[in-house]
């Protein structure tokens, strides 16, 4: 069985996908992207089919992340069943899936619950800011990435 995991945000292109783009580095470092997988969805469909803002392909290609096949898309009900994890980056966002709780399923939580010791226990949105603003998305998804990745190894057995 594959671990799967859910990145959520409000339109799919800044700090999910970031979010997914380090997860995928993270377990592919940790030698388990045979054993875990990883997307990313919005809550809302302002950016369906495009790609990760340009700003934060910019900033994350200079970690050496990789974006080129993300395309946004919107969360769907069927999402729920299918993910074991399904991460927010911040309250306005895990709000709006509330909508979703009575399908049952996995319940969302938000991501820098797995990262105690960070500053913020959300990520915030950069998109009508500057480049430090993408830095500081990569930075805190990096340390709630370090997080999870030993909470599933924990509680899969990986």
């Amino acid at each position: 069985m594959k671990v799967e995991v859910l990145f959520v945000c409000m339109g799919n292109i800044c700090r999910s996908p970031a979010a997914q783009a380090v997860f995928e580095r993270r377990i592919a470092e940790a030698g388990l992207d045979d054993r875990i997988t990883v997307d990313s969805a919005g809550t809302h469909a302002y950016h369906v089919g495009e790609p990760p803002d340009a700003r934060m392909q910019a900033v994350g290609k200079r970690r050496g992340l990789d974006f080129s096949s993300q395309r946004a898309r919107r969360i769907s009900e069927e999402d729920f069943n299918r993910f074991h994890y399904i991460l927010v980056m911040d309250r306005a966002n895990l709000e709006t899936l509330s909508q979703y709780e009575s399908l049952g399923g996995t319940r969302p939580e938000l991501l820098m619950r797995y990262a105690p010791a960070a500053s913020m226990d959300e990520v915030p949105d950069p998109y009508y800011g500057g480049e430090t603003g993408f830095e500081r998305v990569l930075d805190l998804v990096e340390e709630a990435a370090d997080g999870l990745l030993n909470e599933i190894r924990q509680r899969h057995s990986l």
